[in-house]
C-alpha cells in the first residue's frame, strides 16, 4: 500500500488510505524488524509522500529523517536505499526552500548512488538532477 502513494496524493487518495496510515506509523515506530530489508524504506516513502503531498512537512519530517536512521543502521550506509533516503530528506528540504539543508544530503545520496548503484543508473541521474536543480535556485 505504501508504494501506491504518488508525490502528490488526491483528496480521494488521502481518504482512502488514511486509516493504513495508523498502520505504516505502528510499523515505522514499533515494527521495523518484521520489514525486509528492500521494502523497509517504503513504510517511511509511504508516510513522507502522504504528509508531504498535503504540505504537512512538520509531520514529514521526522518520518524522514528515521527513515534514514532506521534504514542505515539495517542495511548499511553504502545501500541504494540509503542513498534514497538522503535524496527524499533533501527533497523534503528543497520543497520548504531549505536549500542549506538539503545540498549536504543531496551530494551524500549521489556519493552513495554512484558507489552502489553506478554513475549511469537512473536512481543516480534522479539525484544528480535533483542536486543540479537546487543549484539552479539556491545560489
Amino acid at each position: 500500500m505504501a508504494q501506491s502513494i504518488p508525490f502528490s496524493p488526491t483528496l480521494q487518495l488521502i481518504t482512502s488510505v488514511k486509516d493504513a496510515i495508523a498502520h505504516l506509523a505502528e510499523i515505522a515506530q514499533n515494527l521495523t524488524d518484521a520489514v525486509s530489508g528492500e521494502n523497509l524504506i517504503w513504510v517511511f516513502v509511504g508516510l513522507d509522500r502522504f504528509y508531504s503531498g498535503q504540505g504537512l512537512y512538520a509531520i514529514a519530517e521526522p518520518w524522514c529523517q528515521q527513515c534514514v536512521s532506521v534504514v542505515q543502521t539495517r542495511l548499511g550506509e553504502e545501500h541504494p536505499s540509503v542513498a534514497t533516503s538522503y535524496n527524499n530528506l533533501g527533497l523534503l528540504y528543497d520543497s520548504q526552500g531549505r536549500y542549506s539543508e538539503a545540498e549536504p544530503l543531496y551530494k551524500k545520496a549521489l556519493s552513495i548512488a554512484e558507489l552502489s548503484l553506478g554513475v549511469d543508473h537512473p536512481r543516480t541521474a534522479t539525484i544528480r538532477k535533483n542536486l543540479k536543480l537546487l543549484g539552479d535556485n539556491y545560489t
